[in-house]
């Protein structure tokens, strides 16, 4: 052994036996102090302070309980929904279905209208909703509007087996509150994930491209399957709708994304009513954001303008695209009675206050030069369902399912 080697083992097994002499002589005279706790012999387990009488050894701290009794009384509201094809397999036409997907949803009221996503029922032919009580009925599609990634549907469960959430104040909800997200993530039913606000104001594309504004971001774990479920505040209170994760793996990452409760709340009884939004119309149709945004501008950007409408009589101009693909942009709204407008979504919010026969004042930009105009909103009209899609030459950085 070199001589450097054999004096750092020296130095170890000095240092060694010190520091077990020192232990011993501090124990020693812990010992004989009076009124101090007794020693313990090397190895003996820890012993816990025993629990008062009145409270039991394995009682739940406080914080414990109260989120114990939020999540027994949502997941009474909380629902699995589950959606198929039909597929004719046979020569016989024997009728077969094949399931699409699952996602959540929640009871909106007594009536058996049941809120969950656009896109967990896009496509689907048929929906089965599955109680908390694992009673399984099969949905009507009463309503959507894919620009909300909003959807209802309506069971024909009994009204004592339908527990409505109450309903919160998303104006309220602020940066670093708890929430709690209540899903079915991967087919687990009735999943509690807990979190904080992690911002508000976030915007995200729904299913029709329109940009949904408002949107609150939360770190509870939210994955696929979780789409439709209640966000609910410290109080058991409905202030969101869980809509999508920014996820570049397919799973959760800690971003998630929920619709703001105040745009469920005037959203879902035009849903009921009349199967759609129905809302006073400008007389046009509005590009997707992604487009508005790819094309470097920003505003709510007129794809077409309906023919016959007072739009179409003031000249407003629609986008077209020339014989290469490329989109030649038309008229841009940034402004509609002083309000700001910064895409399409902005102008639909401002629109669902509005009622036909007011007089609106836009401001436009066309060609570079600024133009204002004056015109009465009409009654709803049938407009293109399905905007555009995106093009594919956008890449996002993420994905957002």
């Amino acid at each position: 052994m070199k001589r450097d080697e054999k004096s750092l083992a020296e130095f170890r097994l000095g240092w060694r036996g010190g520091s077990v002499w020192l232990i011993l002589i501090v124990v020693a005279a812990w010992g004989v102090r009076p009124g101090t706790a007794a020693t313990m012999k090397p190895g003996a387990p820890a012993i816990a302070a025993p629990a008062s009488e009145e409270e039991p050894a394995n009682a739940l701290l406080a914080a414990e309980a109260a989120t114990i009794d939020l999540f027994d009384a949502a997941s009474r509201s909380v629902v699995c929904i589950r959606t198929f094809s039909r597929h004719v397999e046979d020569s016989a036409g024997a009728v077969h279905e094949l399931p699409l997907g699952a996602g959540s949803g929640f009871v909106w009221d007594r009536q058996g209208h049941v809120v969950t996503n656009f896109h967990v029922v896009d496509g689907a032919e048929q929906v089965e909703v599955a109680l908390a009580d694992h009673t399984h009925w099969r949905a009507r599609l009463v309503g959507i509007a894919p620009e909300k990634d909003l959807a209802v549907l309506r069971i024909d469960a009994p009204a004592e087996k339908l527990e409505p959430l109450p309903v919160g104040d998303s104006s309220r909800v602020r940066i670093g509150q708890t929430v709690l997200a209540v899903g079915n993530p991967f087919g687990f039913d009735h999943t509690l994930t807990t979190g904080i606000v992690s911002a508000l104001s976030r915007t995200v594309d729904s299913p029709s491209g329109v940009r949904i504004h408002d949107v609150i971001q939360t770190d509870a774990a939210i994955n696929p399957g979780s789409s439709g479920g209640p966000l609910i505040d410290s109080r058991g209170r409905l202030v969101g709708v869980n809509t999508a994760i920014y996820t570049t793996s397919g799973s959760s990452a800690g971003v998630g994304f929920a619709i703001p409760v105040a745009a469920v709340v005037r959203t879902v009884p035009h849903l009921i009513r009349h199967g759609r939004i129905v809302r006073p119309t400008l007389g046009l149709a509005l590009a997707p954001d992604a487009l508005t945004e790819a094309l470097g501008l920003k505003g709510a950007l007129v794809l077409s303008v309906e023919e016959g409408s007072e739009a179409a009589r003031l000249g407003v101009n629609g986008s077209t695209r020339d014989e290469m693909g490329r989109w030649n942009a038309g008229d841009l709204i940034d402004t509609v009675d002083g309000s700001a407008i910064r895409s399409s979504g902005e102008l639909l919010d401002w629109l669902d206050g509005r009622e036909a026969g007011e007089v609106v004042t836009l401001e436009l930009y066309r060609g570079g030069e600024r133009r204002t105009l004056s015109l009465v909103l009409a009654p709803p009209s049938v407009l293109p369902a399905t905007l555009p899609p995106v093009p594919q030459e956008i890449p996002p950085s993420g994905t957002v399912e």
